[in-house]
């Protein structure tokens, strides 16, 4: 049995929690005027960000994609990174 076969109702869940989680990450987010602790305290210390490494993904955006599009989508893609190193670990402690 393949892991996504035995886990198929977890991961429609986890589909489902990844396509609502712009609703939290974004929208509302927006309208509380909620900043992550991290940045604030940053922004304090008149510290800024360095651009030291570059990503197609930073902040959870996709360049050219409506930010909740990118937001779903970065999603995916970390989901998808995990479970797949968890598929690979889970493949070599079997042998």
């Amino acid at each position: 049995m393949s892991l996504f076969t035995r886990y198929k109702g977890t991961l429609k869940i986890l589909a489902l929690l990844i396509i609502i989680s712009p609703l939290f990450g974004i929208i509302l987010a927006e309208k509380v005027n909620y900043h992550e602790p991290i940045d604030v305290a940053a922004e304090k210390l008149h510290l800024h960000e360095l651009d030291i490494y570059h990503t197609p993904f930073s902040d959870y955006e996709v360049p050219g994609l409506p930010p909740t599009i990118g937001y779903i989508i970065a999603g995916f893609i970390g989901i998808a990174v995990i479970l797949g190193i968890g598929a690979l670990a889970a493949k070599r402690m079997s042998k």
